[in-house]
């Protein structure tokens, strides 16, 4: 690297105006930029006549674009051919290389750099999050090393040979954990197969009426119980010291004790469940349903079945022909849930808790690998840029 002469990025690189005026639009292919170097997405069809722009910007293949609020958190690309013909607005300006001496592609990948968005960053102004934009000037300002465009070719190929092993490992690794998970949907599934000596209840027959939560404001002042919410429950597991305060005018109504079942009644994560074990002083949001089992049936067995396949197809079957998923009281109420004998109960939560345990175990390991992984692209883009590749 110490042959590699450092330019700034105006020296191989112009801003191109490709700006078409919005008078001779029509409908056009919208696309943004994401920030941390992910590169381009399509936001879809979209009229320029109903927006205040007088202009789009055009993308043409290996143009490359920087957004003016954003290119401080790496939001800046490549456009690669298939966003060729589609246009961003004109906060997005656009940039060509010397094809003489910069490769798109070489471009692209210093760009990815985290070094590069806190150089953006300590060029653009403000503190925090408040930063104001970075200016075109600015980023052509940038110095970058610039060997020989057959050492850039070399590089670039070798960067995406490594960048693809590491996207197939991350493939393989989400399709093992993906199998582990149907490995548990399909115990569960002959599990609660109903058998001989068993009987199908609803959920009204053996628990209370279900309540829904309270309506408050959440805050991180400690004015009342803790405020437990749909967005607090992560991965079966709440992390109570995270969890905001509300002021409750009946906390006894609303307060958690172990053993509670929660429900989220609404939004993406409808019907996802969790018990409550251990917990402070906490009240449940609005969002959320409580059920609390009257008799015959042990919480865990219960809650096994709410993960299971055949709760989550009566959950569809509820869903359809709602336009928002919701799921409320009446309907908990009607589900169907084949019961065990008692004993019989106690050994099916043992089986399935000791099932997802080593699940839960594999996925903490497959968790590790994901560090590793995503930490090994940023490694081998610093060993490139100083020739080290």
């Amino acid at each position: 690297m110490n042959d590699w002469p450092k330019v700034r990025l105006g020296e191989v690189l112009k801003m191109y105006d490709t700006s078409v005026p919005t008078n001779e639009l029509s409908e056009i292919n919208l696309a943004g930029v994401y920030s941390f170097g992910r590169g381009l997405f399509k936001r879809g069809p979209m009229f320029p006549a109903k927006t205040t722009y007088k202009s789009y910007n055009r993308l043409f293949t290996d143009d490359f674009v920087i957004s003016i609020p954003k290119a401080w958190e790496g939001a800046l690309a490549r456009v690669t051919p298939e966003f060729e013909g589609w246009y961003l607005s004109p906060v997005f300006p656009t940039f060509r290389t010397d094809p003489d001496n910069l490769l798109p592609a070489f471009l692209e990948w210093f760009c990815k750099r985290e070094s590069v968005w806190t150089e953006l960053q300590s060029k653009s102004r403000g503190i925090g999050a408040r930063r104001e934009s970075v200016h075109p000037k600015q980023f052509l300002s940038l110095e970058i090393p610039l060997p020989p465009l057959v050492v850039q070719r070399r590089i670039v190929t070798r960067i995406g040979e490594l960048a693809a092993q590491i996207n197939e490992t991350r493939g393989l690794r989400q399709q093992v954990i993906n199998e582990a998970d149907a490995l548990l949907a399909s115990a569960s599934t002959k599990i609660f197969r109903l058998k001989t000596g068993w009987k199908t209840m609803t959920v009204g027959d053996f628990c209370e009426n279900p309540q829904y939560g309270y309506t408050a404001s959440a805050t991180e002042e400690k004015i009342g119980p803790h405020f437990l919410r749909i967005t607090d429950i992560q991965g079966g597991h709440v992390k109570w010291d995270s969890v905001p305060y509300c002021r409750c005018l009946e906390p006894k109504k609303y307060l958690l004790k172990p053993g509670d079942l929660v429900f989220a009644r609404t939004g993406a994560t409808t019907g996802k469940s969790f018990v409550i074990n251990e917990c402070p002083e906490s009240v449940f949001a609005s969002y959320l349903i409580r059920l609390r089992v009257r008799d015959t049936v042990s919480i865990d067995y219960l809650y096994h079945y709410f993960q299971s396949p055949s709760y989550w197809e009566q959950i569809s079957d509820e869903k359809k022909g709602t336009g928002q998923p919701n799921l409320n009281g009446s309907k908990l109420m009607r589900l169907k849930v084949p019961i065990a004998p008692e004993k019989e109960q106690h050994l099916i939560v043992a089986e399935l808790d000791a099932l997802q345990a080593e699940i839960d175990n594999f996925k903490h390991l497959q968790a590790d690998t994901a560090a590793k992984l995503d930490a090994l692209l940023p490694a081998i883009l610093d060993r490139a840029f100083k020739g080290e590749l």
